[in-house]
């Protein structure tokens, strides 16, 4: 079966091995515990406390196959970065499965590999949705200094498995763009440097490898929707440093797809993606990869706003401009709550031709009202009227048509 076919096979099986008790991508290191105790009930898996976080958490370490190539996968490194979580809970599921199509690639996935996993490495952010420890750090940034104990607990991994891949799983801004264009990039890939040069040797080859498959999966459901994060060396950061120490670093981001708040459809193309790669490591298939193609995988832009207006009459005196207005939607986090407080802004009036919304509204013949609501940095609340009838009204910047 090919990368393509396998991909496809997973994403159509996928909704059996979804983990039922994650529906939304906030939740608490409450939520974890009770996982992690029901994963417990399985021979397959041998659970233990890799340390405790800053403020007490436990933070768990998952180890299941018996085969020589190991593979360390950890989320959550930024507490508020959850969707690779969910995903790998799904893989859990799909590996303690039997007597499905599945089976032969089960298998073979737990007699060739090894596989660690730390599915919340930052349980202090996460109980807070913060990207930081609870020390204020980012633990991205900590590779070196090792100042929080979850720094420490990742670099002795590290140091003392010595695996052979690794993946670094996150989420990223959700309007960023696949190169400069209006595909939101709703997965992104890094094989991260390890130096300053950006030199490619066996160890960044092979990640290289890995994610020509892995894009080349998912282009069967996000067509050109899949980015590659910029590759400026970070000395500080975890990724580069675990290149660094010998270990193919593959960095997934996970980022946005319209109408997909809880990014539960982002989540099942982690999951696709990461059995792919999995496959391809314990089939060696990868090796046949031509690093090319991972050249070809557009950067990240930033070129998407949540909502463009475009061709609207702006009023100011006696003055009567024709202009666009960009509007971005932003979310904060509700207090004992899983659930998110949602606002807008205006971010930019003027020509925003180069630019594109994940929603656009062609206001041609409209006019803003009232005219006072039309400033940078203002709540996107405001009326599209002609002949002083509402055509759209913009609620906190979201469309109601009228």
């Amino acid at each position: 079966m090919t990368s393509e076919a396998l991909s496809s096979a997973l994403h159509e099986n996928y909704p059996q091995y979804q983990e039922q008790a994650l529906t939304k991508r906030r939740f608490g290191h409450t939520t974890l515990v009770n996982l992690i105790q029901e994963l417990q009930q399985s021979a397959l898996f041998d659970i233990s406390l890799a340390c405790k976080s800053t403020e007490g958490r436990d933070i768990f370490l998952v180890k299941c196959g018996t085969g020589a190539c190991k593979i360390l996968l950890w989320s959550q490194m930024h507490g508020d970065e959850a969707t690779a979580t969910m995903a790998l809970f799904d893989l859990f599921n799909f590996l303690k499965a039997s007597n499905d199509a599945f089976d032969d690639l089960r298998k073979d996935l737990l007699e060739k590999c090894t596989f660690y996993v730390v599915p919340m490495l930052n349980p202090d952010g996460a109980e807070a949705w913060s990207r930081y420890t609870s020390l204020g750090i980012d633990m991205n940034r900590d590779a070196l200094a090792l100042q929080s104990p979850e720094s420490r607990l990742l670099k002795s991994l590290v140091m003392d498995l010595k695996p052979d891949f690794g993946f670094n799983l996150h989420d990223q801004g959700r309007r960023y763009s696949a190169g400069m264009t209006g595909n939101l990039a709703t997965v992104s890939f890094l094989a991260t440097a390890y130096n300053e040069a950006q030199e490619i040797n066996e160890t960044r080859k092979r990640a290289m490898q890995l994610i020509v498959l892995m894009n080349r999966g998912l282009q069967q459901f996000i067509p050109n929707s899949v980015g590659k994060w910029p590759a400026d060396f970070e000395p500080r950061a975890f990724g580069d440093n675990v290149q660094k120490w010998g270990t193919s670093l593959i960095l997934v981001e996970s980022g946005g797809y319209k109408n997909d708040p809880e990014k539960l459809y982002i989540r099942q193309l982690n999951f696709v993606a990461i059995l792919t790669a999995l496959h391809a490591i314990a089939s060696d298939t990868y090796q046949h990869e031509d690093i090319s193609e991972y050249d070809s995988i557009p950067v990240n832009s930033k070129a998407i706003f949540d909502l463009i207006i475009r061709n609207v009459n702006l009023q100011k005196g006696d003055t009567c401009v024709n202009v666009d207005v960009a509007i971005n939607r932003e979310e904060s986090p509700i207090k004992d709550s899983d659930g998110f407080k949602e606002s807008s802004c205006i971010e930019e009036i003027g020509d925003m031709s180069i630019f594109f919304g994940t929603d656009e509204i062609d206001a041609i013949g409209l006019t803003i009202s009232p005219q006072e609501n039309i400033r940078l940095n203002a709540k996107a609340t405001f009326d599209l009227v002609k002949e002083n009838k509402r055509i759209y009204s913009i609620e906190n910047g979201k469309i109601i048509e009228r």
